[in-house]
C-alpha cells in the first residue's frame, strides 16, 4: 500500500488514542454519589421487601397450592 494510506492511518489512530485518553479522564464520575445511589436503592429494596414478604408469600402458597390441583 502506499506512504499516503499509512500516514492517514498511523493520524488516525493518534487522534483516536487522544480522544481515548480525553474522555477517560473526564469521565471518572463521582464515586461518593454512586455509592449514595446504591446504598439508597439497597435501602429501599429492603424495606419494600420487609414489607410485602408476608403478602408475597401468601400469593405464593396460595398459587403453587392450587396448582397442586391441575394434576
Amino acid at each position: 500500500m502506499n506512504t499516503e494510506f499509512y500516514t492517514l492511518l498511523v493520524k488516525a489512530r493518534i487522534a483516536l488514542a487522544n480522544f481515548t485518553r480525553q474522555v477517560i479522564s473526564e469521565e471518572r464520575g463521582d464515586v461518593p454519589g454512586w455509592v449514595l445511589v446504591v446504598l439508597m436503592t439497597t435501602g429501599l429494596v429492603t424495606g419494600i421487601w420487609t414489607l410485602a414478604a408476608p403478602e408475597i408469600e401468601s400469593i405464593l402458597r396460595t398459587s403453587l397450592g392450587s396448582m397442586n390441583g391441575i394434576r
